[in-house]
């Protein structure tokens, strides 16, 4: 199975688990096992000034950290929850037209750190960088640190 279809299906199974994506007008993911794109339609996430609504944004930056997240755990084998921790935002411009987030995994050095405490303390966190962006203009940085914590089997 390609990388892209691991995210064509992993798409599927997160707008069964979160229902309010499939009235966000969400597109295929972009993924190459490094980075990842989520794009998103405007006309769903307009606020009453015709720009994208910056809890949509927002919305959508976090899922973009939380999905690569995810997906590498899945790829490296590993059973685990990923939950937000905290994050950063700041609005840079407004978006008028069809805009995607988009992030890519730390270094070699973060993942291995971020690995070694999932090994050693069943959980470990991963700082990524999201930026929502409408054709090559970034609207909106995102911070977020994730945790990731391993599933005790039943």
């Amino acid at each position: 199975m390609t990388q892209q279809q691991t995210a064509d299906e992993f798409l599927i199974w997160l707008k069964g688990q979160i229902p309010l994506i499939n009235h966000m007008g969400f597109g295929d993911l972009v993924y190459d096992g490094q980075s990842l794109q989520m794009p998103a339609a405007l006309t769903p996430n307009v606020n009453d000034k015709g720009t994208g609504f910056g809890g949509s944004l927002s919305t959508v930056a976090t899922l973009c950290g939380w999905a690569l997240a995810t997906l590498y755990l899945r790829e490296q084998g590993r059973d685990c929850d990923v939950m937000i921790r905290d994050s950063q935002i700041n609005y840079l411009a407004p978006i008028t037209d069809d805009f995607y987030a988009e992030t890519c995994l730390p270094d070699e050095t973060d993942l291995t750190t971020f690995m070694s405490f999932l090994d050693n303390k069943g959980r470990g966190r991963l700082n990524l960088e999201i930026e929502v962006k409408q054709g090559d203009q970034v609207a909106m940085t995102f911070k977020g640190a994730y945790v990731a914590v391993e599933r005790k089997p039943n």
